[in-house]
């Protein structure tokens, strides 16, 4: 969610959109504004403690977290706003009622999406569905970023389908774009030799990793290895990390899995040009971003087909959607891709051309489209 509000902030400021990003502040030593570049300014504004707080008790700051947007933008007058998230949504759904201004909701993940797929860890508030479900029956316009997430809010939150707009997220090509497997292996000190597996991403139960490890485990190539970079996230990530290193050792793995800690956003094209194959085990997700981003360098996906996985991923022809969550299934996939070496340049160039459709120029040419049509219309009222 991060990289979309940058990325698509970055394209709307560029083609001359004024965008302010307002974000609840956790580090004193933060500034109170951060310019990222002309247009684009990032506001840190206090609410509760200016430390880290439990995803859990987020829910208990909205309300202060929108009183201080909401004396900015009586000083500042905007357009409208665009809200990421259900806590953002709930601040957004006070604002528009203080500020009479329209609402345009992203949410990124739905609880009861999550909870349909068994992906819900029951960390959040036990008000988000409550939340999210008058947030959707207040917003103007809801994005989705593919259209099965556009049918989850219709059809477990009876959105009107005519306030959704579906906008796929984009990448950005300039750091997302095949390049030599060798020279990027060397770059982050991984065997030159040897077919590599990658797994990058957030570590929790959703997201797979033991699969991933699992994969490996049954793939019966002495020659292939496992990357797993990326970090402990939610109240049980820790316990996950702890979890698949335990997985790893019992395997007897040790020497063929390497783990990296969570890499900034301009290093992620790295890793996966140093890559054969992207593995995205998850649950669940409502687009998948990894999976766009290794395609556009040219490295093919094996993929739970899931959510927005499917409209990513061509299956047999980018990569792989493999409808089995299980590591066997996922290892057989993978041995399908690499058992060619032809299938799996065909893949990976076909992947390339195929992320060539998505770019976030493209998706804020559509939300600014979108922001100018509403500017226009009268505010919806609470359903």
């Amino acid at each position: 969610m991060n990289v979309y509000v940058r990325e698509l902030c970055t394209a709307l400021a560029r083609s001359g959109s004024e965008c302010d990003v307002f974000t609840r502040a956790d580090d004193p030593g933060a500034p109170a504004v951060i310019p990222v570049e002309p247009g684009f300014r990032v506001h840190h504004v206090p609410a509760g403690p200016i430390a880290p707080v439990p995803k859990a008790d987020l829910g208990g700051l909205v309300e202060e977290f929108a009183d201080g947007v909401g004396v900015w933008l009586e000083r500042s007058p905007v357009d409208l706003i665009h809200a990421h998230y259900w806590l953002s949504g709930a601040a957004g759904h006070l604002l528009k009622h203080r500020l009479d201004l329209p609402l345009v909701s992203t949410f990124h993940t739905l609880e009861r999406v999550k909870a349909a797929t068994g992906a819900s860890d029951g960390s959040d508030d036990p008000r988000r569905v409550e939340t999210e479900q008058a947030v959707i029956g207040c917003s103007d316009a809801i994005l989705a970023p593919n259209r099965p997430e556009a049918d989850h809010l219709v059809d477990l939150y009876d959105a009107p389908r005519e306030r959704i707009r579906v906008v796929a997220p984009g990448v950005d090509h300039a750091f997302f774009a095949p390049g030599e497997r060798t020279r990027a292996r060397r770059a982050l000190g991984l065997p030159t030799e040897g077919r590599m597996l990658l797994f990058i991403g957030r570590i929790q139960p959703l997201k797979g990793a033991d699969v991933a490890v699992g994969a490996l485990e049954h793939l019966r190539r002495e020659d292939a290895f496992l990357v797993v970079a990326g970090g402990a996230s939610g109240p049980g990530g820790q316990a996950e990390v702890e979890r698949v290193h335990a997985l790893v050792d019992r395997a007897g793995l040790s020497d063929r899995v390497h783990f990296f800690p969570p890499q900034p956003h301009e290093l992620v094209s790295t890793f996966c040009r140093a890559a054969d194959v992207c593995l995205v085990p998850s649950r669940t997700e409502s687009f998948g971003l990894v999976a766009l981003e290794a395609g556009a360098c040219g490295v093919p996906v094996v993929a739970t087909s899931v959510g927005g996985l499917r409209s990513l991923i061509v299956d047999g022809q980018t990569g792989v959607l493999v409808p089995e969550r299980r590591p066997e299934a996922f290892a057989r996939a993978v041995e399908w891709v690499l058992a060619s070496p032809e299938r799996g340049r065909a893949l990976g160039q076909a992947a390339a051309v195929n992320a060539r459709r998505y770019s976030w120029r493209r998706a804020a040419a559509a939300v600014d489209w979108l922001h100018s049509e509403l500017s226009e219309r009268q505010l919806v009222e609470c359903a």
